[in-house]
């Protein structure tokens, strides 16, 4: 991936001294995940430009990646990460330029504390929000943006646009301000970072943003954003954040995060409060593979504050101090309240992530048996931490299990119950694989009923995503409301079970729900 920094301050080649790099010389760094060298493709009086080109290798990335990282089988070694702009660059960009974001130079110190025209340009930079996001973020802090997005291929117009922009910015600003800039906002527009959060992601944000973060129109969505929607970083963040500026604290945190945006659960953490609308999983619920889970990830929006999509209390005329319930509690109140509808006493979370779910049936004592199943070892450790199950009262205790398992395999211990839930499960699974599945869910354990939630697809332009885009990079794909219908009629029909479609969220009459849910009912007697 390639970054350049431009100017035509006379003499142009004092961008050297102020970058600490020598225009004569091509510098290399190593990095754990490649190499980043910086050459001057041109150096004269009259204009002067450094480039950063930064080499990925793939195989040393995914060895160096945490285990609850968000690739999936070839996705960790074939993906876009040694092209476009991301975290990858801004992390070289900060090692590299260390100096000159701090705004010394010995030398020319009186250039280092003065704004200079400045060009930047990025060739392929994954932008979520698309390139309206790139000007509402870089506009305000006195840049000229061209923001142009690049289509998906060229010979073929009619496929769209991807999610990349070419993005060339202008202006005269102080250079250790732009390279901040660059160095927080280009993990905010990829909506993604390549490590793992610590604690000092604040520190780090507050000083990069020193004089100018604080006064953003965007610092609610470049403050979650940069910070993975960890809801407890963010919330010290906006506290920091607060005593700069004028804000309180509050005015700074909407009710809702950005539809589906919510933290995600980090294993090496322990088990904290759950922000509203918290997620449930950091991997797909029940998946074979390392990916990461819907709720878990950063999820489609154009970076907008306003009310999302499916959340209870955005429409006109309700209340304007009424608390607006995310999507995917919604969601999991909707499965809870049609066990309760049905009567199950026992239930089965196929997939059951972190163990939200787990919790609020714990909750109901009708509930006599509770029980998680997931792929993941680390999931049902955390399930069984935020839980607290070696502290639970005997009584609740006995009354849930917890196994690792997989959907695509026959397994006993998956008969017998009165229900199973498959929430958010179903798009993770290859197509190929989905047969499968039901042999293992309809056909051989056999439950008395099945729900199953799924993303709508034809919702996601509420969410403005590129053409062709999913709400989740683990998809394998997802469905619209007839694609839907059709699957669920197909598993009634080869396994003896009865089905009723309904909506969650809003029932858009456009579009439809943002989620839909099946609930099927087994037939007496099987075909």
């Amino acid at each position: 991936m390639l970054f350049t920094i431009s100017t035509t301050l006379r003499p142009a080649t004092d961008l050297g001294f102020l970058l600490h790099k020598h225009p004569d010389r091509v510098q290399e760094f190593e990095k754990s995940f490649g190499i980043a060298r910086v050459f001057y493709p041109e150096a004269d009086e009259d204009r002067c430009t450094a480039a950063l080109l930064l080499e990925v290798d793939p195989v040393r990335l995914a060895r160096s990646r945490g285990s609850s990282s968000p690739d999936f089988s070839l996705g960790q070694y074939v993906n876009d990460r040694p092209y476009a702009a991301s975290s990858l660059l801004a992390s070289a960009l900060a090692d590299v330029f260390r100096t000159a974001r701090t705004g010394r130079c010995a030398s020319r110190q009186d250039l280092a504390d003065g704004p200079i025209p400045l060009e930047i340009g990025l060739p392929a930079l994954p932008c979520r929000g698309g390139a309206d996001l790139a000007h509402r973020l870089f506009g305000p802090l006195g840049w000229e943006v061209d923001a142009a997005a690049v289509p998906l291929d060229p010979v073929f117009p009619e496929w769209g646009e991807s999610r990349y922009v070419r993005l060339a910015l202008r202006g005269t600003v102080r250079l250790a301000d732009a390279l901040n800039h660059l160095y927080v906002l280009l993990p905010v527009l990829d909506d993604a970072k390549h490590y793992w959060l610590a604690g000092d992601e604040v520190d780090k944000l507050v000083r990069a943003g020193e004089g100018w973060l604080a006064g953003h129109p965007d610092k609610g969505l470049i403050t979650r954003r940069y910070l993975g929607r960890r809801w407890a970083l963010t919330r010290t963040a906006f506290a920091r954040l607060a005593e700069l500026g004028d804000d309180v604290e509050e005015s700074l945190d909407p009710p809702v995060d950005e539809e589906p945006g919510a933290e995600a659960p980090d294993f090496a953490e322990p088990a904290e409060p759950a922000e509203p609308g918290a997620t449930e999983s950091a991997r797909p619920r029940g998946v074979s593979g390392p990916a990461e889970r819907e709720d878990a990830a950063p999820r489609p929006d154009d970076g907008r504050v306003p009310e999302p999509p499916g959340t209870v209390g955005a429409e006109a005329g309700d209340g304007a101090g009424e608390t607006r319930v995310p999507l995917n509690t919604l969601r999991r109140e909707a499965v809870v309240a049609v066990l309760e509808e049905i009567g199950a006493r026992t239930v089965l979370d196929l997939g059951c992530g972190s163990g939200q779910l787990l919790g609020a049936l714990l909750d109901r004592p009708v509930f006599a048996k509770v029980t998680g199943m997931d792929v993941s070892a680390r999931a049902l450790a955390l399930a069984k931490r935020r839980l607290r199950a070696e502290r639970m009262p005997d009584a609740k205790r006995a009354r849930l299990e917890l196994f690792q398992g997989s959907l695509t395999y026959t397994d006993a211990r998956l008969a017998g119950y009165d229900a199973a839930v498959l929430m958010e499960v179903v798009e993770h699974v290859d197509p190929p694989r989905l047969p499968a599945l039901e042999r293992v869910v309809f056909g051989a354990a056999r439950p008395a009923h099945v729900i199953v939630t799924t993303p709508n697809v034809e919702h996601n332009v509420r969410y403005e995503l590129a053409a062709g885009a999913r709400r989740h990079p683990d998809h394998r794909f997802e469905w619209s409301r007839a694609e839907f219908a059709r699957w669920v009629a197909g598993v009634c029909e080869t396994y003896g079970y009865a089905a009723d479609l309904r909506p969650v969220g809003v029932d858009d009459p456009e579009t439809g729900p943002p989620t839909q849910m099946a609930v099927f009912s087994r037939k007496e007697e099987r075909p």
